[in-house]
């Protein structure tokens, strides 16, 4: 059993007691031990180019795109999305390859965004870089989340995203979600400069200066076929000081694991640190993570929805709580 009397963990059991929350979105099929998704779509990935992207990023080139379903237009998206419904799910990621300015083409879509949060689905999506109009119409589309990375290093967006942005694009775009009411979550890919540790300080730093509702730590997971496929991600122990810090930085913000991250060996050693570290949330916690979770006292939450969207999912668990202290029935279960 790791040792968790730091620091860290104790500022997590202080401000959020001892719920731990799992995630396993049916962007993919998950089953542990611990924790599997349901067979049927809950939660789905779309995107709104395809499998087309501008930039053409060194660690992705695209290929994350391929495994999400296309919506061309706002009619194909609600198409998607009544499908989903009728098959009883309840969200959507939505995201699309970035243009050569580093948005993601959403803008023509925010009715359809204001349409999906009328038919009672959760809405996610991923932006890129943000201008006013943009955030204005995300605010007014009611979207649960935006997600956004946060790149803190002028030569990762321009060696890794091929962008010609700076850092201040970034915190602008942040700024600008804050400013119009958009409750943001945003990510800080560890190792993103080629495995380097390079920019994820600065990153945390503008995210501190900006109202949002969880902070996403993901590691570099360079896909085949790529230019990073050779590259070594962070090591655990690498990616734990981040942890460490990010949770001593953000003392009362929800602070997860997300989906990217390498596999096997190094998946568990890094949900361990994760667990140590004090974070909320691990999205697909490797095998063996959730029974550890138990040891160290942890009472779990388990979710298909979106690991950003953990404000709703701790809301949620709260009041269960106080209706399983009131006597209203058992609330144990995947959401």
């Amino acid at each position: 059993m790791p040792e968790t009397l730091n620091q860290e963990w104790l500022i997590a059991r202080a401000n959020f007691g001892q719920r731990i929350h799992f995630y396993a979105p049916s962007l993919k099929h998950y089953e542990t031990t611990g924790f599997r998704n349901s067979s049927e779509p809950f939660f789905i990935p779309v995107s709104v180019t395809g499998g087309a992207c501008s930039l053409r990023c060194e660690h992705c080139k695209g290929k994350i795109l391929k495994s999400m379903h296309e919506a061309g237009s706002p009619q194909q998206l609600l198409e998607i999305a009544r499908r989903l419904q009728d098959g009883g799910g309840k969200g959507l990621l939505i995201s699309g390859g970035s243009l050569a300015d580093g948005s993601v083409p959403l803008l023509d879509y925010v009715e359809a965004l204001g349409q999906l949060k009328e038919m009672g689905l959760k809405v996610a999506v991923h932006t890129g870089l943000v201008d006013e109009r943009l955030a204005a119409g995300l605010a007014g589309a009611g979207v649960d989340i935006a997600m956004i990375d946060i790149i803190g290093a002028d030569e990762t967006i321009r060696d890794v995203y091929h962008l010609d942005a700076t850092v201040a694009d970034f915190e602008r775009s942040l700024r600008l979600l804050g400013e119009n009411g958009v409750t943001t979550a945003p990510h800080v890919v560890i190792g993103l400069h080629f495995g380097e540790i390079r920019g994820e300080a600065k990153a945390l730093e503008m995210i501190s200066r900006h109202p949002v509702s969880s902070l996403v730590l993901v590691l570099l997971t360079p896909q085949p076929d790529t230019p990073m496929q050779g590259v070594a991600p962070p090591t655990p122990e690498t990616a734990g000081l981040i942890f460490a810090q990010a949770r001593r930085q953000f003392p009362e913000t929800p602070i997860l694991l997300g989906c990217a991250r390498p596999a096997g060996e190094h998946k568990f050693r890094t949900d361990t640190l994760a667990l140590q570290a004090g974070l909320n949330g691990i999205a697909y916690p490797a095998e063996g993570i959730v029974e550890l979770a138990g040891e160290l006292g942890l009472e779990p939450v388990f979710s298909e929805q979106c690991c950003a969207l953990i404000t709703q999912e701790e809301s949620r668990a709260q009041t269960d709580n106080n209706m399983a202290a009131a006597g209203h029935g058992d609330t144990d279960g995947v959401r």
